[in-house]
C-alpha cells in the first residue's frame, strides 16, 4: 500500500459502535470518522456517551458491537499505541500519587522505550512536552502541590511526550483557570499546525472553537449531528457538564499510568 493510500485512510473509523456500562446501554450504534490532520469535537450533554466513545477508541471500554479501526487496522489487531496520546478527564486522575511532574510526564514516553529505560531522545521529548505546557520549571515538584489547571497541563504533557500522531483529549478545559486555558489552547494550536490529528470531548467549544474542523454531537448514545461546529452548537449543544458521569466514575484512570495501563 502506498504512502498516499495510507494517508487517505481514516485515523479513526467507528461504524455502528455499541457499548454498555454494566447493564446500561451507553452507545447505540454510533458512527465516528476522523481523518488525518482533522480536529473533531465530540459534543453532547451529560450522559450522552462522549467519554464512553473515546474510551472505546483507546480500548478502555469494550465494544459490544460495530466495527472500529485505527490507522486502517482493526482495533483487535492494533498494537502501535505509541501513535496515540490520550488525555483523560482530569477528575478521573488519582490524588495522593507520590510522583513528581517529570515522573508523570515520563510515563507517557514509556510506549516508545525498550525495557522501560529512557534514552537521551526520550528525556528530550519529555523536556519538550513540559516546555509546551509551560511546566518545565515545575518538573521536580510533586503533582500533589499543583493547582487544577497545572495538573491538567501535566496530563496533556504526558500525552504529548509520546509525540503522537493522534491526540485524544477528554474535557481538557474542564475546571481549568483562564491562564491555563490560554496555555492549553496555544499548545493545541501548535499540535494542529504540526499536522497532529485531534479528537476532543468538549462541553462547549470556547477558546478552541477556531481550531475545530467538525463537530459530532451525541444524544442518548446516538449521533444527532455531524458537520460544521457553529450549526452543531446552535441546534444541539445542551447544558450540563460531563466531568465524570456516575456510571463512568468507577473506571477512573490513575495519573501515573500510560495510555492503556
Amino acid at each position: 500500500m502506498t504512502a498516499k493510500s495510507l494517508q487517505d485512510q481514516p485515523v479513526i473509523s467507528l461504524r455502528g459502535g455499541t457499548a454498555s456500562l454494566g447493564s446500561r446501554p451507553v452507545l447505540r450504534g454510533i458512527d465516528l470518522t476522523v481523518h488525518h490532520g482533522e480536529v473533531v469535537a465530540l459534543l453532547g450533554a451529560n450522559g450522552s456517551g462522549k467519554s464512553t466513545a473515546v474510551r472505546a477508541v483507546v480500548g478502555q471500554v469494550p465494544l459490544s458491537g460495530g466495527e472500529l479501526s485505527l490507522f486502517g487496522t482493526d482495533h483487535r489487531r492494533f498494537r502501535d499505541w505509541s501513535r496515540i496520546g490520550y488525555v483523560p478527564q482530569r477528575t478521573t486522575a488519582a490524588s495522593g500519587v507520590p510522583a513528581t511532574v517529570r515522573e508523570v510526564v515520563s510515563a507517557g514516553r514509556l510506549a516508545r522505550t525498550k525495557l522501560g529505560l529512557l534514552r537521551k531522545a526520550d528525556r528530550a521529548a519529555v523536556d519538550r512536552a513540559l516546555e509546551l505546557v509551560g511546566m518545565r520549571d515545575r518538573a521536580k515538584d510533586s503533582v500533589n502541590a499543583l493547582s487544577g489547571g497545572q495538573h491538567q497541563r501535566v496530563l496533556i504533557a504526558r500525552a504529548l511526550a509520546v509525540e503522537p500522531e493522534l491526540l485524544i483529549m477528554d474535557e481538557p478545559m474542564a475546571g481549568v483557570d483562564l491562564a491555563s486555558q490560554e496555555v492549553l489552547a496555544g499548545t493545541l494550536r501548535e499540535q494542529v499546525t504540526a499536522g497532529v490529528t485531534v479528537l476532543l470531548v468538549l462541553h462547549e467549544l470556547g477558546a478552541l472553537e477556531p481550531l475545530i474542523d467538525r463537530a459530532v454531537v451525541l444524544r442518548d448514545g446516538c449521533v444527532v449531528h455531524d458537520g460544521p461546529p457553529p450549526e452543531a452548537v446552535g441546534q444541539h449543544a445542551l447544558p450540563g457538564h460531563d466531568h465524570v458521569h456516575p456510571h463512568e466514575a468507577q473506571h477512573a484512570e490513575p495519573i501515573r499510568t500510560g495510555l492503556l495501563t
